[in-house]
Formats: C-alpha cells, sequence, structure tokens
C-alpha cells in the first residue's frame, strides 16, 4: 500500500482541486479580513441573505433553509431531532410513502459530511449508530442529471444572474470485460484516491470482473470529497436559465446568494425549471465550476474573488435597508460550532 499512497499523493500534489480546502482558501481568508474591515464587521456576510441565520455561511440548518423554498421543487423532506430510533425513520417513510433507497444527512453539515444513500433496514440501523446528530430524512431521487446554479441578486434590482453552473459526474468506472473491479478502480487515479472507502463499500464485488462497456457507479452522492467529477457547466447560461432562476429565487423571502444543488431530467429541464432542489446553500457557496479538472487557480482564485466582493455588495445593501451584521462575539461562537463539525470529518 505504500505504492498506492505515494500515486495518491502525487495525484492530489499536482491537481489543485485535491488540495485541502483550508489551503486553497488561504488567500480567500485574506480578501475576507480586508471586506470585513471596508464593512467595518468581520461577519458582514451574516446580512447577505436575511431570511437565513447567519447568511449562510455558517452553522446554517439545511431544512429551515429548505423551508423557504415553494414546495413543488423539493423532494420529500422531514427533520428528525435526538435521539433518532430506526422505528421513527421506518414511521416516517411510511408517512412520506417512501421506500429505500432514501437519503439521509445531518441537519448541520458540510462537503457531503455523513451524507449517505441508505438501501437497506441495515444500512439505516448501521447509519443511526453512527451519527448523532439531528437528520434529514429525504426522498431519493433517481433522476440522471444533477448540477449546482449559483444565483445572486442585488437587493435594489428586479434581475439576477446566474454566475456558475457546475455539473456533477458521479464517480464510476467502466467495464472492459478483463479487469476486476479492484482493478479498474486502480486504473483510475479519482476512483483510487477512494481506495479505501470503496473496498469496504464493494468488498463482495471487489474481485468481480464488469461486462465490456459495463458502467458501474461507485458512489451515489455528488460531493467532490466522494470522487464526483465537477464539470464546467457554464455554457449552459443564457437568458432562458437565468430568467427560470430568478423566477425561483424571487419566491425564497430574504433570499440573494447562493447556490441551488438540484437533480432533474437533463440540460433542457434544467433550463425550464423542472427541478427537484435537494438543498439550498446561502453565503457558504462556491461558485464549483472552478473545481474542473485542469481549470487553472488563477481563474479558480478570480471567480471566487468575485463571488466574495458581491458577496460584500449585497450584505452593505442590505445593511443600509436596516439588516444588522453579526456580532463579533456571536461569529466566533457560531464559527466554534462549525469548527467541531469539522474535526468531525467535514
Amino acid at each position: 500500500m505504500g505504492l498506492l499512497k505515494l500515486r495518491n499523493f502525487w495525484t492530489k500534489l499536482t491537481a489543485w482541486e485535491y488540495w485541502p480546502w483550508y489551503i486553497v482558501y488561504i488567500p480567500v481568508f485574506a480578501y475576507w479580513l480586508y471586506l470585513g474591515l471596508r464593512a467595518g464587521a468581520i461577519f458582514f456576510f451574516s446580512a447577505a441573505n436575511p431570511g437565513i441565520k447567519y447568511g449562510g455561511l455558517i452553522s446554517a440548518s439545511k431544512k429551515k433553509i429548505l423551508d423557504l423554498v415553494p414546495s413543488q421543487y423539493l423532494p420529500k423532506t422531514i427533520l428528525l431531532r435526538q435521539p433518532v430510533q430506526k422505528r421513527l425513520v421506518m414511521d416516517e417513510m411510511e408517512k412520506l410513502k417512501l421506500q429505500f433507497p432514501v437519503i439521509l444527512k445531518p441537519d448541520l453539515g458540510e462537503r457531503g459530511w455523513k451524507v449517505e444513500k441508505i438501501n437497506t433496514s441495515k444500512e439505516l440501523e448501521n447509519y443511526l449508530n453512527a451519527v448523532k446528530t439531528d437528520i434529514i430524512l429525504q426522498e431519493y431521487l433517481d433522476l440522471p442529471f444533477e448540477a449546482g446554479v449559483f444565483y445572486y441578486r442585488m437587493p435594489d434590482q428586479e434581475r439576477g444572474i446566474v454566475s456558475s453552473v457546475v455539473l456533477k459526474e458521479l464517480l464510476h468506472v467502466i467495464g472492459d470485460g478483463k479487469s476486476s473491479l479492484k482493478e479498474l478502480i486502480l486504473k483510475r487515479p479519482r476512483a483510487r484516491i477512494q481506495f479505501r472507502r470503496l473496498e469496504e463499500a464493494w468488498s463482495e464485488q471487489w474481485d468481480s470482473i464488469p461486462e465490456n462497456g459495463e458502467r458501474i457507479e461507485l458512489q451515489p452522492i455528488g460531493n467532490h470529497n466522494r470522487g464526483t467529477t465537477f464539470l464546467n457547466g457554464n455554457h449552459l447560461i443564457d437568458e432562458e436559465l437565468i430568467n427560470t432562476f430568478d423566477a425561483i429565487s424571487k419566491q425564497i423571502k430574504g433570499f440573494y446568494y447562493g447556490r441551488f444543488d438540484v437533480r432533474c431530467k437533463d440540460e433542457d429541464a434544467l433550463k425550464r425549471g423542472e427541478v427537484k432542489i435537494m438543498e439550498l446553500n446561502g453565503a457558504a457557496s462556491e461558485p464549483a465550476h472552478i473545481y474542473h479538472p485542469g481549470f487553472p487557480i488563477s481563474k479558480g482564485y478570480s471567480a471566487l474573488f468575485k463571488h466574495w466582493k458581491m458577496l460584500y455588495r449585497i450584505s452593505k445593501a442590505n445593511h443600509k435597508k436596516g439588516v444588522p451584521y453579526l456580532k463579533f462575539r456571536e461569529g466566533l461562537h457560531a464559527l466554534s460550532i462549525s469548527g467541531r463539525l469539522a474535526d468531525q470529518g467535514l
């Protein structure tokens, strides 16, 4: 396994999309400090989305944010508060007319932490034994097209902007009729980085040989740290897409800046707004198209700085209308909560 670690280290070192987020964000933290000094409040971003606690950057409840979204855009979703027992989840599934698979995720958490597709009663039991926070039970959406759409709008303007679209290609391998699943994973760097996790999840099929052309979806969750490929989908931005997400966003009280994580049938359905919103992220959102393989880091920083500047402008405009900035001490407390979540594996 020494060789595997060395190969993975080299893959991560030479592609900045794999670098730890807190390393990538060092220049962004400096820019945040600069903008905070200009605003007279380090936690100025709390005013960006008045309808979302702290603007959605730290300690934001996923369920409370989803409650702001019109129901026609949502999968069946319910919040379950601790202690959560297996019987409770099964009862709620029956009430919502849900069957396995379902999605379970912590109400507080970032970067895909503990978001799981639960296929069986046994998997449900294992999940509940491992996760001891309030969790969200959500309908699993068997829709083939997954995307993240970044939207922002100045509070005094009628029309907003779609500034970023990321398309998500779930981690998979394609069989060649000769190689075992293990060998296919080792051949693909993105999958190889997930070797330990995949070895456990696919232990029964580890030495099987997929047929030539057979697609094996290794991870059902569309998060970058689970091996999902983030693809630049900005070519999809046009008047139709902007108008669609403008109309959706204006129905969400107190929302001006963030990213919609959606599933739908295809690109045309996305543009028409025939989508299901799995999550809506506020000020913590990234223009995730920058993680496209090979995307220049200089252009990545340009996009990040542009979005933080818009976050500042929107927050300042809302503050002038009476929305308060988060006080420094309260902000530090919220950050400490986020830090504890990070220690749990974010």
